[in-house]
């Protein structure tokens, strides 16, 4: 295999004229320049780009920290970054860190060894002093759905409580009169966000109570426990709204072992829009997030902030809709 060594000894260059070629930096003669690429493609050089990252800190690769690669919303999110990261010129690394804060400071360190140009983290467990360190090294860094509240990042994420509010109202306006919320997380500010939507419509009926929220861990089986420990304290319940895709789907699939007919006696909506929402039956009335152009338009913004030319804070706002399906009576006009 040729090295750069042998380009300049066959072009007649020094190493360093043959580096400012392919680096495309400083002056070259353009005579010279013509010469050296026409010996690169007489022998076939191929850059070590592990070498040339350590030699300008550059090395084309983006990475990814993500808690739960199996979650549909994540993969959904990976595919746009590693789509929008090729067609930039990058690479991707992903990482899966299982929601554990110690394995997750393990990738930033171990990425940062390997002078990675750029760290896109989607983080339950993502502390201020992780984000400290992580600017500190001078790695760019875009947090995707879930952010550090102080501000020190660029975080792109969805309209949660505007899509909660819509969520509820949808129930309400097709008829439900009892709504139940199953809740995320209360670590998580997206979990925080949807029960502050759901309170906000929710508590200004007189049937009302705290009762009504009952956490489902923002997983197919919390949903399934929710929905039988709602039902069994308020039988009444006719409408449940979902903290996410993977708690409806739970719920779903509860109720009808129950012997109960979604939407005829309880209607369902979840959040996020997730493709699998499609695969259930009924299909599944949801929140959709843009969750293909987040991952996307934050990935452009990292390459931004990688090539200067982006500030390195910025919260992304993105709009949310209403995906009317099947778990959900249609208007009562």
């Amino acid at each position: 295999m040729a090295t750069i060594r042998d380009v300049a000894a066959r072009a007649g260059v020094s190493v360093a004229t043959v580096s400012r070629v392919l680096n495309g930096n400083g002056y070259v003669n353009k005579e010279t320049a013509r010469r050296v690429r026409q010996v690169i493609q007489e022998l076939n050089y191929r850059p070590n780009m592990v070498a040339r990252g350590l030699a300008n800190r550059k090395t084309g690769t983006l990475a990814v920290i993500l808690p739960d690669i199996k979650n549909p919303f994540f993969s959904e999110l990976a595919r746009a970054v590693e789509d929008t990261a090729r067609a930039g010129g990058f690479t991707v690394i992903f990482c899966n860190s299982d929601d554990l804060g110690p394995r997750e400071k393990s990738y930033i360190e171990v990425l940062r060894q390997k002078y990675i140009d750029g760290i896109i983290i989607a983080s339950n467990t993502l502390e201020e002093e992780d984000v400290a360190y992580i600017n500190d090294n001078d790695i760019p860094l875009v947090v995707l759905d879930r952010g550090p509240g102080d501000g020190s990042c660029a975080v792109f994420r969805a309209k949660n409580a505007d899509g909660a509010k819509k969520a509820v109202r949808h129930l309400i306006d097709t008829g439900c009169r009892k709504v139940a919320h199953i809740a995320g997380p209360e670590a998580l500010v997206t979990a925080r966000e949807r029960l502050k939507g759901y309170r906000e419509v929710a508590g200004a009926f007189s049937w009302f109570d705290e009762s009504l929220i009952e956490p489902g861990h923002f997983s197919v089986e919390g949903g399934k426990g929710a929905v039988r420990r709602l039902l069994e304290r308020h039988p009444d319940v006719d409408g449940i709204f979902a903290g996410n895709d993977l708690m409806a789907i739970g719920a779903l699939k509860a109720l009808q072992r129950m012997g109960i007919k979604v939407p005829d006696q309880v209607s369902i909506c979840g959040f996020d829009g997730v493709e699998m929402t499609e695969w259930t039956e009924p299909e599944l009335t949801t929140i959709a997030q843009p969750i293909y152009e987040m991952g996307a338009k934050a990935t452009h913004y990292l390459i931004d902030r990688v090539r200067g030319r982006a500030e390195p804070k910025a919260v992304v706002e993105l709009d949310v809709r209403l995906i009317q399906r099947g778990t959900t009576r249609r208007g009562t006009d």
